[in-house]
């Protein structure tokens, strides 16, 4: 694939040229020209297709137009049929279980006067009279890998349909501007684009990289740059307000103390990671004009290396990313500057202890990869190869002891052997597009020991000195396949991590279209 990428290609570049102003006629959604009746009537379509529609007409008005500005929005937001489709995205997502500051959980809503129906309807006349006003988030602080705490910020119920709303009206919008290097919380981009796309660049020249973390990125956003980048595209008073009271709405903590939120954009919220993404497209933005102006074709590229000028890529995952640098590190090492100072008029700063330069024959961690040029075995040829990081295979390993600690050893060998095979399955269907097969077998070999070390302490043998430890030729026979050493029991059997295939990530490189984008087929019919 060439290294030049342009714009995103998942927009239609084509759309009226007309916009219409503030003053849509009640219960429409206004933009080019066009009119949409809000609510679902008889005959209508199913909400579900609805919303895609008005999606993608979003999405393609927002990509025929960079400049265009949204003026009527609100209706949208206040659609039962748009209300409808993030109820069931809130109620599916795991969160469900999790109430904020109200003690309310998704389950909960079905049990109330009028059910799911009437929450909706009630919430959307909150939203129409005016007098809706979100609720602070509640407080929760999660250990993360280092030590540290983790906070995030848990809705409301309502709150979170309501930002589910707003994400659904905003993303195709917003979708349509951002680029191609950027693939964290963003539909139809997953993080193996961005280690597909990091190995593509790694095997292309760029062989130094400036690996760096944004320091408490969702903590720290300046409010007022934020809302300046969401006013690039949005008009609508209303919507701009309802973004403004989210980031405002402050997080009850667990001592029941109310904090404001001057900064940042409430990490566990709906809508922060678009919010996110909105920010961090200054630089996104930044790179890539860099790019076009003095490395779009290969010719500028090529007299920049005579000339001792290093070339450069971003790939950006939210607040994590790297700088792919054709050049030395001393190139990469001055990039330090120039991204602290895109960063910092949206008040953000680089954590300086997870930014270093460093050559990809050393290798560097991105996303639970490792991402390295190494010797091939029995050649002499060097490749670069994503491997899992020995951190990934430590969570993996402290996952399985978890669940064979002493303290389980009451639970069901049926039930044990169910858990640890989705969990090991997860864990491995994220890796399996890298060389993984050796990191899986070394997990399953783990996992074998800490269960048959399980089995001993569960069936104890009784001896004439007393309890002894199950011995090794009674548990093959009770718990192992017939003439195997793999655990079995009722009808089921352990798999781990080595029963996922391990297979090559189709790199994508920009064609990655949106959930919007038109379909060949379905563009040859409308011709």
């Amino acid at each position: 694939m060439p290294e030049d990428t342009p714009g995103n290609p998942g927009v239609l570049f084509a759309g009226p040229d007309d916009e219409s102003g503030d003053d849509a006629e009640e219960g429409f959604a206004a933009e080019g020209g066009d009119f949409f009746p809000v609510g679902t009537e008889e005959g209508a379509p199913p909400s579900g297709d609805r919303v895609r529609g008005m999606q993608a007409k979003l999405h393609h008005w927002a990509g025929g137009d960079a400049s265009r500005r949204f003026g009527d929005l609100w209706n949208l937001v206040c659609d039962y049929d748009f209300l409808a489709r993030s109820w069931d995205l809130v109620r599916s997502n795991r969160g469900a279980r999790t109430p904020g500051v109200d003690g309310v959980r998704a389950v909960d809503v079905q049990f109330r006067d009028g059910g799911v129906s009437g929450f909706l309807e009630e919430i959307r006349g909150q939203l129409r009279d005016g007098t809706y006003r979100p609720s602070a988030a509640r407080r929760v602080e999660i250990p993360k890998a280092n030590g540290k705490l983790r906070k995030l910020g848990i809705p409301t119920v309502a709150d979170r349909v309501v930002q589910g709303a707003l994400k659904l009206v905003l993303e195709p919008v917003f979708e349509a501007d951002f680029l191609p290097c950027s693939y964290g919380f963003r539909p139809n981009r997953r993080a193996q684009d961005a280690i597909a796309e990091i190995h593509h660049y790694a095997s292309h020249g760029y062989t130094v990289a400036l690996e760096a973390d944004i320091r408490s990125c969702f903590d720290e956003i300046d409010h007022n740059v934020l809302m300046e980048r969401v006013r690039r595209r949005v008009k609508d008073k209303r919507v701009l307000a309802l973004v403004k009271a989210f980031l405002k709405a402050g997080v009850m903590t667990a001592v029941n103390y109310f904090q404001d939120s001057l900064s940042g954009t409430p990490q566990g919220g709906i809508i922060s990671p678009l919010l996110a993404n909105v920010a961090l497209s200054a630089l996104d933005e930044h790179f890539d004009q860099r790019w076009q102006d003095q490395m779009g074709t290969k010719g500028r590229r090529q007299t920049r290396r005579r000339k001792g000028l290093a070339n450069m890529r971003l790939v950006r995952y939210c607040d994590d990313f790297v700088v792919m640098v054709h050049g030395t590190l001393a190139d990469a090492e001055g990039l330090r500057a120039e991204v602290a100072a895109v960063l910092a008029p949206v008040g953000l700063r680089l954590a300086e202890e997870k930014t270093r330069a460093v050559s990809i024959d050393e290798g560097f961690d991105f996303l639970g990869f490792t991402i390295r040029r190494m010797r091939k075995r029995g050649t002499e040829e060097h490749y670069v190869y994503t491997v899992p990081s020995r951190k990934s295979i430590q969570k993996a390993r402290d996952k399985v002891a978890e669940m064979t600690y002493r303290s389980t050893i009451n639970r069901d060998f049926k039930d044990l052997l169910v858990s640890l095979n989705k969990s090991l399955a997860g864990w491995a269907n994220y890796f399996r597009h890298g060389v993984s097969s050796a990191a899986f077998s070394t997990v399953d070999h783990y996992a074998w020991n800490r269960i048959m070390r399980w089995l001993r302490r569960k069936y104890k043998s009784r001896s004439l000195q007393g309890h002894s430890a199950l011995g090794m030729p009674e548990l093959r026979r009770r718990f192992c396949l017939p003439g195997t050493w793999i655990f079995a029991v009722n009808g089921v059997r352990y798999t781990g991590a080595g029963a996922v295939e391990v297979k090559r990530y189709l790199y994508r490189g920009f064609h990655i279209p949106t959930p919007w984008t038109p379909q060949p087929e379905a563009v040859a019919r409308a011709a």
